[in-house]
């Protein structure tokens, strides 16, 4: 397809897009004019600009920290998290919609950097939320970050589906006998910018360091992205990298915490970090210190099929994390590549 062609198409697409959420939103006046009571009735003043129909979503309230003010007082972790259990004493975790608390006039939706690609507008990527979500076990607790600044409103409305999913890893090593150190996994280099895009999920590599002390041992993974893929925050531009540290309790043989987060590099911090690693800190004496924000933890006794399992769908669509469990990428990866070297 010529770039016009592609370029008028596109146009025509947004357009229709703009046009279903003109339509939705005027459709909803009478619920957007109600949730507008509710809001300022919390001390959220809002206006018909603050609303807007997402297709993935449904009908949003958008305002600076939205969802704590609506939620009421709660405690906060010193990571800024919130108790999953204690949010949904209040609101209950939705049966209908993953990743969201429901309530009788609003949703209250886990945080954007869960979604496809990292964009507030998108689904979400599977399969963590889900996971997280649905998960319990006797004597674990479990802490989540929200979307603070957006509420869905249209709380009956239809949730939307995509059908792609992503695995976890079989992973039968005893955590107690891996050794300590850093391994770093990066696509085979014989494939093009777009095959990097298309089958690893734009991943420049990922690194993950074991250490070990007093009875602890200590797992640290960090996947960095290709360099178009950013985030705009606050009018600049960021490069995103997910971050996963979990602490294993040899004499108990489980793990003891597990936690979640993205970090944002600059550019020169980005380009610094993305051929470096976990040790750069020791041998370098430029300190890199990303700003950083926390998803998700556990705290308590969690499984090692359990750990693998998230793990694996945190860096959901990329195939290092897979490999780096079993030592091999999935089927399907494999027979792709294939086709693009044959």
């Amino acid at each position: 397809m010529a770039d016009q062609e592609y370029e008028e198409m596109m146009a025509r697409y947004l357009a229709d897009i703009e046009k279903q959420s003109r339509k939705r939103l005027a459709d909803a006046a009478d619920l957007i004019e109600k949730f507008m009571d509710i809001a300022a009735s919390k001390g959220v003043i809002l206006g018909a600009e603050d609303f807007e129909y997402i297709q993935t979503i449904g009908i949003v309230a958008k305002a600076p920290g939205i969802a704590r003010t609506l939620l009421g007082p709660i405690k906060a972790e010193r990571d800024g998290l919130l108790s999953f259990n204690e949010i949904a004493t209040r609101f209950p975790p939705s049966p209908h919609y993953e990743g969201c608390f429901a309530g009788p006039d609003f949703i209250l939706m886990a945080h954007p950097s869960y979604r496809r690609g990292m964009h507030a507008i998108n689904n979400w990527a599977p399969r963590f939320i889900d996971l997280f979500w649905r998960f319990e076990s006797t004597g674990t607790e479990k802490y989540i970050a929200l979307d603070e600044n957006r509420v869905r409103i249209d709380v009956s409305g239809l949730g939307y589906f995509e059908a792609d999913t992503w695995y976890g890893a079989p992973f039968n090593e005893d955590i107690r006998n891996i050794k300590t150190g850093i391994t770093k996994l990066r696509p085979p280099p014989d494939l093009e910018a777009r095959h990097i895009s298309f089958v690893f999920a734009n991943a420049f590599g990922l690194d993950i360091k074991w250490s070990e002390l007093n009875g602890i041992k200590s797992f640290q993974a960090l996947e960095m992205k290709t360099e178009d893929i950013r985030i705009e925050l606050g009018g600049r531009y960021y490069f995103p990298a997910r971050y996963l540290h979990a602490e294993f309790d040899l004499t108990a043989n489980c793990f003891r915490h597990f936690d979640g987060a993205l970090q944002l590099f600059t550019e020169e911090e980005y380009l610094q970090r993305r051929d470096s690693d976990f040790n750069m800190t020791m041998k370098n004496p430029v300190h890199i210190k990303a700003s950083s924000t926390k998803l998700f933890k556990i705290n308590g006794p969690l499984k090692t099929k359990d750990w693998v399992n998230f793990c694996c769908h945190f860096y959901t669509a990329n195939p290092l994390i897979f490999e780096y469990f079993s030592g091999e990428y999935p089927k399907h990866v494999n027979e792709t590549l294939e086709r693009i070297r044959s």
